[in-house]
């Protein structure tokens, strides 16, 4: 079964997303490799940064580890351990300093209970069975053209819509992490203030990341939803 405009909806929908999620990671791929090139006054390496904000807001149980890739900083709250990507951990640069206070906002709003941190930890679960399942489920009833095929579409769309919605909580969770960050950073003698731009730079282009996933994961609900409701489906 195929369906005439699914193709060109989809575009018009998804492809001004599609776009701008790419431009978003332009945006923060140039501003790290700009800023991990511009050593720190201090010359204190993002991991050595992390523990002393992390010792200085009384989180010293807390572990750092070194962990592959690149960009692929984490705070996992099951473990309460900071994973720094090489790039970070062992480099004194500018753009090292801002992501590892970043991943140490984590920490802080997981010691605080911080509401939409809590939200985010709990959808997991579901987030990971929708976000594969959810599409399969609807397309699967989307073809069997029955009602209950249909009841079965809107199974898949709300097993999705998980998915839009963590997209959305992750919001205010890494926006308020980026926040503690440039805050603490500002005030502790870490960083300068004069080099408070570059870390500004490199945590704003990173937010533009999750808004990009957000709008993203927004907009192919809305597809998939128009699809549902008889929009472009006409079928051959």
């Amino acid at each position: 079964m195929l369906f005439f405009y699914d193709y060109g909806l989809y575009i018009l929908i998804s492809l001004p997303a599609l776009l701008f999620g790419l431009w978003a990671q332009m945006k923060v791929r140039s501003a790290y490799n700009k800023y991990s090139k511009v050593r720190s006054y201090t010359g204190l390496t993002g991991a050595e940064v992390a523990r002393r904000m992390l010792d200085r807001n009384n989180l010293g149980q807390i572990q750092i580890k070194e962990t592959g890739g690149t960009l692929s900083d984490y705070y996992d709250p099951r473990t309460k351990t900071l994973n720094l990507s090489s790039g970070v951990y062992r480099s004194n640069s500018i753009a090292s300093a801002g992501v590892a206070a970043h991943e140490c906002g984590h920490a802080l709003q997981d010691a605080e209970a911080y509401g939409p941190l809590k939200i985010r930890a709990a959808m997991v679960p579901t987030v990971q069975i929708g976000s594969w399942l959810g599409p399969v489920i609807f397309f699967v009833g989307l073809i069997m053209a029955s009602a209950a095929g249909t009841t079965i579409a809107w199974v898949g769309l709300g097993l999705f819509a998980a998915t839009a919605l963590f997209a959305i909580v992750t919001l205010p969770v890494e926006l308020d992490a980026s926040r503690r960050a440039k805050g603490w950073l500002a005030n502790s003698g870490v960083v300068y203030q004069n080099e408070m731009e570059g870390v500004n730079k490199v945590l704003d282009a990173a937010a533009l990341t999750y808004v990009a996933a957000a709008i993203q994961a927004l907009s192919t609900l809305t597809y998939y939803a128009l699809l549902l409701m008889g929009g472009g489906r006409r079928r051959l």
